[in-house]
């Protein structure tokens, strides 16, 4: 009886560079270092900043209350915000508004001799300051007692006194020597104007506020 051959196994063959799933492999490695290196790079070059916690109003003093850190990618653009490295300013305040959330640029802050406003209280109604939030922009209207009471209304027509002025603060009315129905707002008033506005709230004048377009304003509940 004859024997069957036996098979013979098949020698394997080393990989050539030839070989197409070798270098798929070969790239797909090179490819996921390059990437790691990059996310490593990128990550590194990672700046922390301040961003404004709450609301920033100009004349408001820098605080580690008002402000949070963000983390942003080193630009151009981040050396112009105020980075978290420097520590904040001993002498440092809000020179203009600085929405919440929003970094807090080089720019927007200075010395206390470099704010130009100051704030001031006035009494108006409560329908004026009803829809009215800190940092809201407002027009402020005047109507000045008449020299004669006795004939028709007690007060002048209204007129604009000041235009886009920030509102730094709002209180209610009771300690200010306003009725129950009227509230304390303090607004942020060029220097230059303050004499003029102390004389109307001397003269005991009627204030009115008018929010200007696109002004923050308290969401109707």
């Amino acid at each position: 009886m004859s024997q069957l051959p036996e098979p013979r196994a098949k020698r394997l063959r080393r990989p050539s560079w030839r070989d197409t799933r070798l270098l798929v492999g070969v790239a797909l490695v090179l490819l996921a270092t390059a990437l790691g290196a990059y996310g490593l790079r990128a990550a590194d070059s990672r700046v922390p900043v301040y961003a404004a916690r709450t609301q920033l109003v100009a004349g408001q003093r820098l605080t580690p209350e008002s402000l949070q850190r963000v983390d942003v990618q080193l630009s151009d653009v981040s050396a112009g915000y105020l980075p978290v490295a420097d520590g904040l300013p001993s002498d440092g305040y809000v020179l203009r508004e600085v929405r919440s959330g929003e970094l807090v640029p080089r720019a927007a802050v200075g010395s206390g001799a470099e704010v130009a406003v100051s704030p001031l209280s006035i009494v108006v109604d409560q329908g004026s300051a009803g829809a009215l939030v800190v940092g809201s922009t407002v027009d402020v209207y005047a109507s000045t007692p008449k020299a004669d009471k006795s004939s028709g209304s007690g007060y002048d027509a209204p007129r604009a006194v000041l235009e886009s002025v920030q509102v730094a603060r709002l209180s209610s009315g009771s300690g200010f020597g306003s009725s129950s129905r009227s509230s304390a707002v303090q607004v942020l008033v060029p220097r230059e104007h303050i004499a003029a506005l102390i004389t109307l709230v001397d003269s005991e004048a009627h204030f009115t506020l008018v929010p200007v377009p696109g002004s923050a304003l308290r969401e109707a509940s």
